[in-house]
């Protein structure tokens, strides 16, 4: 009798990035340190050992330009996504990924992340076959990100399964007389997916919750699916606006005088 193989899934980054955006126009080629911030993450995820691939969707051929011109890959996508997941599972079709493997969602906009949390977002999936999917979750510092939308706050279990997400601060404080304040994490945007779950996914109707809080990963948990949230270390910086460009720039500046 011959041994049962064990299929073991590959990992494959894709990094969603468009050029039209409501607060950032043509941000993935905006400049910082000299090159497009594409090209940052994009040469960020090639150095993580863990990945087989990586490759950047777009539905702009500008940015596919970028990339095509740093020896990037990339695969031009619909123009008509409303979402990431939408753009990253028609990239994972394209791109004939197996149904078993791994897709992680590198978002293009956080061009400093640590190459540490793409195997610590990765590494739930590796070990439990039945987990649909996994996200990161970072506990906030700046008390400032408490009260804004744009950082999204996370409550969840005992086992680390995801609860809710929200724009607002959860959870809300009753009492705050009592001297004791609660311990805020905030999302970081980093999935891992495994393939056949991500084309199931985008497939969903909208969630309510999802849409009044303009968070798909809520769709997941209204439809009964787990969402595993991994607690890193590891703060990501996100631009939204030319602002953060200046963060990241000195942020930049500071390591590398410290390396």
């Amino acid at each position: 009798m011959e041994p049962v193989k064990i299929h073991k899934p590959a990992v494959v980054a894709i990094i969603p990035a468009r050029y039209l955006s409501n607060r950032f126009e043509g941000k993935p080629l905006a400049l910082i340190a000299g090159k497009p911030m594409i090209q940052h993450v994009v040469e960020r995820a090639q150095r993580v050992e863990l990945l087989s691939r990586v490759v950047v969707a777009t539905d702009d051929i500008r940015i596919g330009e970028c990339v095509d011109s740093f020896g990037g890959e990339y695969v031009l996508t619909r123009n008509d996504h409303v979402s990431g997941s939408d753009r990253l599972a028609e990239a994972a079709e394209l791109l004939n990924i197996s149904e078993h493997d791994v897709v992680v969602n590198i978002q293009g906009d956080q061009p400093l992340f640590a190459r540490e949390i793409v195997a610590q977002v990765v590494q739930p999936l590796l070990d439990d076959p039945a987990l649909p999917m996994s996200t990161l979750i970072y506990k906030i510092v700046r008390p400032e990100e408490i009260n804004d939308p744009n950082h999204v706050k996370t409550v969840f279990d005992h086992t680390f399964n995801a609860l809710y997400f929200s724009r607002s601060p959860v959870p809300f404080q009753r009492n705050p007389e009592e001297g004791i304040a609660p311990t805020y994490y905030k999302h970081l945007g980093f999935y891992a997916y495994r393939k056949g779950f991500l084309l199931t996914f985008v497939a969903l109707p909208e969630g309510e919750w999802e849409r009044f809080e303009k968070l798909e990963q809520l769709r997941a948990l209204e439809y009964g699916y787990k969402i595993r949230v991994v607690l890193t270390e590891h703060d990501s910086i996100e631009v939204d606006t030319p602002e953060d460009l200046r963060r990241v720039e000195e942020h930049l500046k500071k390591l590398r005088i410290n390396m």
